[in-house]
């Protein structure tokens, strides 16, 4: 893009953009998506299908057209231990006729085909943007089909012209609050366990915290929606506190289930060692005895012990080199920037999708003077604000590889597609070394001959 074009763009965004120490920390964020190339978020359907699709025994089916059935499970790292009928997708292959004529026949058609062959006790189905735009009546087809069959049809209010992903999570809250509604709920039936909310257990992730839960005396109730099924879901009003990971996308049915249920929630955040050691206190203080804090010390000096050896020598290698971060949610970003200087590396930028003006303002107050921080950012600022700021490195998903490559710089993949865990404190060796083997390998001499 040329250089003049570049600005204008930026221009028009200053709202969005923010640096450390030469303007106020108040970023407008939140807002909707702009058509064109000034935003890189994704839309109202992908948001909703992030949350809901990792639940493992669920039939998730799409009306519209057979491209928005893309995104499916085979984009994600979310791993089962038990059924996999998540792994399929399925849509109703909205045509043009369709559009013209409806296609609520269409949808029941297929639930009523999907129910017979798969004996699944519970559906999903998504709206997508052509469906916002032709008023097929999704409420009144699902609720058929329930009465019909006699399980769950709940339908998923993602039309993409609604908003954007952040609309999407708050569509798939709402979608589980139909599911985990209880049908004579009793605040006495409450055990002492916690649901762990905002894990969609990529690459195994949430069962390595369950472990480090359990040998410190606390049981998870139920986890959302990593390794979920209809069953334990439906237990969730069972648990005594909520702890939520990914504020983005979980904090709205956080709030619902403590206004409707009075089950309390704090925020926790398992990327890294000093979060992750600070998330396990959090959880003892407010679920365990003085037994289970002492075990959570414990646990915490044994772990760190164990891997801060391979952190620091990585923190000796990686001296010097400077980052960029642009990821999907705020808390993500702020669990970042203290795992780059748990090993050595200065983070002098700073953006994400979906961030919330609390998260921006601890951003602003993790990062050094002069820390570009952005909301929405698209290419152009990316490309920009990484060359003046000297970035090694781009953290990011993957629309933000091609841009890290191009520039000749390393990428670190922390999207959902990774295969590798980053939680815990073996997810901060991973990290580490995944930063250190892609920063600093050879490759990047040649580069530097070249230009």
């Amino acid at each position: 893009m040329p250089s003049g074009q570049t600005s204008a763009i930026i221009r028009e965004r200053q709202d969005f953009i923010n640096v450390k120490g030469k303007q106020s920390s108040r970023l407008r964020c939140e807002a909707d998506s702009i058509a064109g190339c000034v935003s890189q978020r994704a839309c109202v359907y992908c948001g909703a299908r992030v949350v809901l699709n990792p639940i493992t025994d669920a039939i998730h089916l799409v009306h519209g057209p057979i491209g928005c059935a893309s995104y499916t499970w085979d984009i994600r790292g979310s791993l089962s231990s038990g059924p996999e009928l998540n792994r399929l997708s399925f849509s109703t292959d909205l045509k043009e006729n369709d559009v013209i004529f409806g296609g609520e026949r269409k949808l029941a058609r297929a639930i009523d085909e999907l129910v017979k062959k798969y004996r699944a006790r519970l559906v999903f189905v998504y709206s997508t943007c052509i469906v916002g735009v032709i008023g097929d009546d999704l409420e009144a087809v699902c609720k058929a089909a329930a009465r019909k069959h006699g399980i769950e049809v709940i339908p998923v209010e993602s039309s993409g012209f609604i908003g954007n992903k952040s609309e999407g999570y708050r569509a798939a809250c709402d979608a589980l609050l139909r599911l985990i509604k209880p049908q004579d709920w009793d605040k006495e039936q409450a055990t002492r366990s916690i649901n762990y909310l905002g894990d969609f257990n990529l690459a195994g992730e949430s069962w390595i915290i369950n472990d480090y839960l359990e040998r410190i005396g606390i049981k998870v109730n139920v986890t959302f929606t990593g390794d979920s099924t209809y069953e334990s879901l439906k237990t969730a009003v069972n648990a005594s506190l909520n702890t939520v990971q990914c504020a983005g996308s979980m904090y709205y049915l956080a709030a619902k289930m403590r206004e409707l249920y009075q089950i309390p929630y704090i925020n926790v955040s398992f990327l890294g060692i000093e979060d992750t050691s600070e998330s396990l206190r959090r959880i003892a203080a407010e679920i365990g005895s003085a037994e289970t804090r002492r075990q959570a010390e414990e646990l915490i000096c044994q772990e760190t012990a164990r891997v801060r050896p391979a952190i620091e020598e990585y923190r000796r290698r990686l001296q010097g080199k400077k980052a960029a971060v642009y990821v999907g949610g705020g808390f993500k970003a702020i669990s970042l920037i203290k795992q780059f200087r748990e090993i050595g590396i200065d983070v002098v930028m700073v953006g994400t999708q979906t961030g919330r003006q609390e998260e921006y303002d601890t951003i602003n107050d993790l990062v050094d003077e002069g820390t570009v921080v952005l909301d929405d950012a698209n290419p152009a600022e990316l490309e920009k604000f990484m060359k003046e700021r000297g970035a090694n490195l781009l953290v990011g998903g993957v629309k933000e590889r091609p841009l890290a490559y191009k520039l000749g710089v390393a990428f670190i993949d922390h999207n959902h597609d990774r295969k590798h865990p980053l939680s815990g404190y073996v997810g901060a060796v991973n990290f580490a070394r995944e930063v250190y083997s892609t920063a600093c390998s050879p490759v990047w001499k040649y580069l530097e001959a070249e230009k």
